[in-house]
């Protein structure tokens, strides 16, 4: 096993992507101090590979990463993608794939959320959010870890909360 030193961020890119891109300016900047080792730098799957092809190169940047980051926003609980009925060598008659993979109807957020728990990662979830509501949390990682917002209502209004995040990160 690897010497496990990065940090795992997970999010639906689609409606998330602004959160995920918040930690990173933190990461970057020279006055925030946020600072991780990310395992996306380590391997990268492509779009186009097989969903399961795509759940083993997770599987290896989660073997070398100590802290798992879920970014919770609206959609995460309902994302599908990644599961095998949406890939293009699944036989939906006979439930199977053609090229001789087994079958996991997962998504990769719920198969990434599972592979942190049964691996003892930290757990941090950051939510999307001025609050945190359980209830948008994928159901396998809903009672574990540190579950944090990431926006403060100040002034009237809603900003990141950098110390927060911070925290719940150390």
């Amino acid at each position: 096993m690897a010497y496990r030193t990065k940090t795992y961020i997970v999010a639906d890119w689609d409606g998330d992507k602004n959160a995920v891109e918040q930690l990173y300016k933190w990461k970057k900047s020279n006055y925030w101090s946020l600072d991780f080792h990310d395992a996306h730098d380590l391997t990268q799957a492509r779009d186009s590979s097989l969903n399961c092809s795509i759940k083993s190169s997770l599987a290896t940047r989660l073997d070398v990463s100590k802290t798992f980051v879920l970014i919770v926003g609206n959609t995460t609980k309902t994302v599908r993608s990644g599961s095998c009925q949406y890939c293009g060598s699944y036989n939906s008659w006979t439930q199977s794939c053609a090229r001789g993979h087994s079958v996991d109807y997962r998504s990769y957020i719920e198969y990434e959320c599972e592979k942190a728990i049964r691996d003892g990662l930290k757990i941090v979830v950051l939510y999307n959010a001025g609050s945190v509501n359980k209830s948008k949390c994928p159901d396998s990682i809903k009672y574990h870890g540190t579950h944090v917002a990431m926006w403060k209502w100040e002034n009237g209004q809603y900003y990141w909360d950098y110390q927060s995040v911070k925290r719940a990160l150390e």
